[in-house]
């Protein structure tokens, strides 16, 4: 076993600390584990066609239940996406002006995106063979102080240590959304109910009520499109690269398909700088009306 040595001084265990950073992050990592995820219980709101052929409930950090008609799926090659909305109960957690659309926006965007990488998106209402749409059904908010908090204390360790400490385990938020793919006829041929809360590791903070909501919509999302895209049930952890036009279009580059234009462009490397200080997404995300 390493021994260090004593600690005279402040000055003393910074230098330290500097050059051994476990000494420090994993006694943090080990306090913040347990408790370091907000729940969101799945809900059911009314707002799919049919609850009947969903399964049972599956995942850890994600939870869902899934209907998924693979066959019907398979010939599929064009999709809509209708706008996404706030149940009353979602819509009563927001307090700042313009949040709801702010978030709603963001995840319809993500949507666009990933189904891009099979399907022609064309505008809502047009003729497609899928149809997307999406309910938010419920939002925890972010608390601004404790995310500020968190901010400050990540930022300053990281001055000291090669990584900043893990985000601090309150204030947390989480998303819960239903969405469905009814294909030309009406006929409901892909569903999920899906909730999922910000932990302290994966998920920075940004001081904003919807700071976690805003940044999980893309997570719903990716796992929504991987059941189109691919045919299958999400896996939850995705290793694989992003394709070249899902890269671009994250990045803040003009989509693949012009129909996703109406959701604006991501905020690219300004959002990404945005996140990393905790700023609210508003400051670089503004949402399209739509």
């Amino acid at each position: 076993m390493r021994h260090f040595p004593a600690l005279s001084s402040f000055n003393d265990w910074m230098r330290s600390v500097s050059s051994h950073p476990a000494l420090v992050i994993a006694p943090l990592v080990l306090a913040l584990g347990l408790g370091s995820c907000s729940s969101v219980p799945l809900t059911q709101s009314g707002s799919l066609k049919s609850y009947g052929d969903l399964g049972p409930v599956e995942g850890r950090m994600s939870k869902s239940r899934i209907f998924l008609d693979t066959s019907a799926l398979s010939n599929a090659t064009s999709v809509a996406i209708t706008p996404t909305r706030l149940s009353p109960l979602a819509y009563s957690r927001i307090h700042d002006a313009g949040n709801d659309r702010l978030v709603s926006n963001a995840l319809d965007r993500a949507l666009c995106i990933d189904l891009s990488d099979k399907y022609r998106v064309v505008n809502p209402g047009e003729p497609a063979d899928i149809t997307v749409q999406a309910v938010i059904t419920d939002i925890v908010p972010t608390s601004k102080a404790a995310a500020g908090l968190s901010t400050v204390v990540t930022l300053g360790t990281s001055v000291v240590l090669p990584v900043g400490a893990p985000r601090l385990p309150i204030g947390l938020g989480g998303l819960a959304v239903e969405a469905e793919a009814l294909d030309a006829n009406g006929v409901q041929r892909a569903a999920i109910v899906w909730s999922r809360g910000a932990n302290s590791i994966t998920n920075g903070a940004r001081v904003s009520e919807v700071g976690d909501a805003y940044g999980l919509a893309s997570s719903f999302a990716a796992q929504f499109s991987e059941m189109l895209v691919k045919g299958r049930k999400p896996s939850g952890l995705d290793l694989s690269l992003p394709s070249g036009q899902k890269l671009k279009s994250q990045l803040g580059g003009k989509p693949k398909n012009a129909a996703c234009e109406v959701f604006g462009r991501a905020p690219g490397l300004g959002g990404a700088l945005a996140g990393i200080v905790g700023a609210p997404p508003s400051w670089t995300d503004h949402a399209t009306q739509h």
